[in-house]
């Protein structure tokens, strides 16, 4: 397929811009009218491009993060770019209280939460006789307890009496046993697990629970420290089915899809949006060993 083809197929993702210049609806730009989303990690990367098409679509936001000069700055784009009201929190999702405090205040301002999208998640690559002891359990307590903390106090605080939706952003990491990924792939999984668990009990409460599997993901930290301009360089998605990377408005529309009305039979299961990478892309331990060998983890 040409290279030119191949990058009409994908949306506009502006890099250099923390928000779209353009934007084109490609579904009702009142399909989130009146709503409000809760997002944890909502300051940068995925996490912000699901707010502000959230946002292009009718919906206020709370994006909240431990860094809460950095979401500060993020809600102040998301509105400009957008128009809609947008509340920036500091949490830390592996202490319960502090996900209190800030869905109180949510509360407080908007009077209902609708959506919550976990997004929150620490991931880097690294072999797994290499990893520390405490590096396994940070990222564990960040992406699966804190998964569940966010889940079960949004449940207790609204949800349970007003029904709501969770997307848990997840990988496809467990499924072949991606190499270097040991510490992400078992935390992600446990969140695909809860997601059905969740799904099960709390479908009574008109409550759905689904989970988003993106792949290789330009523009993104987690492209950064996995590798993605190594895997550009060395052809790596020419691999797979699609033959590029996505982008973040991909991963945006089909988080929108998921929390919206669109989906409304829709719980307990994975979406999985990778061009079809897990099926066809190589799991070379080598080629990602010497990639982290070559200081890949740090900053730049």
């Amino acid at each position: 397929m040409a290279e030119a083809a191949v990058a009409a197929q994908a949306p506009p993702d502006e890099e250099g811009d923390e928000c779209l210049r353009e934007y084109r609806h490609l579904l009702s730009p009142d399909l989130l009218a009146g709503q409000v989303a809760f997002i944890t990690g909502g300051g940068s990367g995925i996490g912000f491009r699901i707010a502000e098409i959230f946002m292009r679509h009718g919906c206020r936001t709370v994006i909240a993060s431990r860094n809460l000069e950095r979401v500060s700055e993020a809600s102040k784009k998301l509105v400009a770019a957008t128009g809609q009201q947008c509340l920036p929190l500091s949490i830390d999702v592996r202490q319960p209280q502090t996900i209190v405090a800030a869905v109180d205040e949510a509360l407080k301002e908007f009077k209902r939460i609708d959506i919550l999208i976990n997004g929150a998640a620490g991931n880097f690559l690294c072999p797994a006789s290499a990893l520390s002891f405490n590096a396994f359990k940070t990222v564990i307590d960040i992406d699966t307890i804190g998964t569940f903390n966010t889940s079960k106090v949004l449940f207790e605080k609204y949800f349970r009496d007003h029904g709501g939706v969770i997307v848990n952003i997840t990988a496809t990491l467990s499924y072949r046993g991606q190499a270097l990924q040991v510490h992400a792939g078992a935390a992600k999984a446990a969140i695909d697990a809860m997601t059905r668990h969740l799904a099960v009990e709390w479908g009574p409460n008109n409550i759905r629970v689904n989970s988003l599997a993106p792949g290789p993901i330009t523009g993104t930290e987690g492209f950064r420290r996995l590798g993605g301009k190594f895997a550009e360089k060395s052809s790596l998605f020419d691999t797979i089915p699609l033959q590029r990377a996505g982008n973040k408005t991909e991963i945006a529309h089909s988080s929108l899809y998921l929390a919206s009305p669109l989906s409304s039979y829709v719980t307990g299961t994975t979406l999985v949006v990778d061009g079809g990478s897990w099926l066809t892309s190589a799991n070379s331990f080598s080629a990602l060993l010497d990639f982290w060998s070559a200081g890949a983890n740090q900053p730049q």
